[in-house]
């Protein structure tokens, strides 16, 4: 094993810790925040499926990041994770929730433009138009999933207390999933950009499991995601799962539950291929935000209930969080590239 590929690769795990603190708002910052579950508890559950999930589902989204840019050259590869890594943290360390997704692809056109290397427009146009696609379906799915439950419980003559006990199940189911979606949506925002330079070899566990050198890629990122879950992903729970509008129990499983169900539908290449296959539109498999899947859910259940309880101030500032990342990943990306080609001499960039 190459050590300077784990030198270069500690960007990529630096960025799988940032979206592990971050995202974990996400899965479970309503859960925690309504006090219905606690922190340790559903932590856990969440690093164990977001490693299933990067390692068995992780390969869809990360085949069209790498149609976006091909970063060619490791030290290219290790400035773009690294880049995106610090506009995250650098949102992180105010409390603002940002999108991992959007902090990536902006470090990669970064890499583009000091490279000289055409954008695929039409892979940004179709990643861009998630990015307005992804909190909408979010949204739409909170709303009828709202109403679905509000029907069942005029319907229902269960005790409070069950009913509670049901939706703390609910809620750890439900983190489960919305963690394997997480790990297979954006384990391509972690590590995709190595995948050209992995130099892994297959990995097997008897007769029962053999990765792939990618796949072994994937599941050295899932626990850095882990391990972000795990250590920072309090404060920023703080913001999700309080602030930005008062929610029961109920309605913070909804906001888990349709947050999941976006990201399954942009990472899942069994769909993407019975789609294509159909006269139905594909949807296309690109690395979405998990944040903003939430917000459009938040923001879905509070229109519904009159959108009094919705704090605007506090998604608006995610919102610019959301404009900034980006912009700031792919000027951090662009200048320290030049420092690192010209006064340490590293490669990175491959002409041709």
């Amino acid at each position: 094993m190459d050590l300077s590929y784990l030198f270069f690769l500690s960007s990529g795990l630096f960025l799988g810790w940032s979206l592990g603190a971050n995202d974990a708002a996400n899965i479970f910052g309503t859960a925690v925040g309504s006090k219905m579950v606690r922190f340790k508890v559903i932590a856990s559950v969440a690093c164990v499926f977001v490693v299933i999930g990067s390692v068995f589902g992780g390969s869809g989204a990360s085949a069209t990041l790498g149609h976006l840019g091909s970063v060619n050259a490791l030290a290219g590869a290790f400035m773009v994770a690294l880049s995106a890594a610090l506009a995250v943290y650098m949102m992180l360390r105010v409390g603002v929730t940002v999108s991992t997704s959007q902090a990536i692809v902006g470090a990669i056109v970064g890499w583009n433009l000091y490279a000289g290397k055409a954008t695929d427009l039409t892979t940004l146009a179709q990643i861009v138009s998630t990015w307005t696609l992804c909190p909408l379906i979010s949204g739409v799915v909170a709303i009828l999933l709202y109403l679905l439950s509000k029907k069942i419980q005029k319907c229902s003559s269960m005790h409070l207390l069950m009913r509670d006990q049901l939706t703390r199940i609910g809620l750890v189911l439900t983190a489960a999933v919305g963690a394997y979606a997480l790990g297979a949506n954006n384990i391509a925002n972690v590590v995709g950009v190595f995948i050209e330079s992995c130099p892994f070899k297959p990995v097997s566990f008897g007769n029962f499991l053999t990765l792939n050198p990618t796949q072994v890629l994937f599941l050295i990122g899932s626990v850095a995601i882990s391990i972000g879950i795990l250590t920072y992903s309090h404060k920023v729970i703080k913001t999700v799962g309080n602030n930005l509008m008062r929610m029961s129990p109920m309605v913070a499983l909804i906001i888990v539950l349709s947050q999941a169900t976006v990201l399954l539908l942009f990472s899942s290449v069994s769909l993407h291929n019975w789609l294509e296959a159909s006269p139905l539109p594909t949807i296309p498999l690109v690395p979405v935000s998990s944040t903003q899947a939430v917000i459009g859910a938040v923001i879905g259940i509070g229109l519904v209930k009159g959108g009094r309880n919705i704090n605007w101030g506090i998604i608006g500032k995610i919102v610019l969080g959301w404009i900034t990342a980006p912009l700031m990943a792919m000027l951090i990306c662009f200048i320290s590239l030049f420092f690192l080609e010209n006064v340490f001499n590293q490669t990175v960039f491959f002409a041709g």
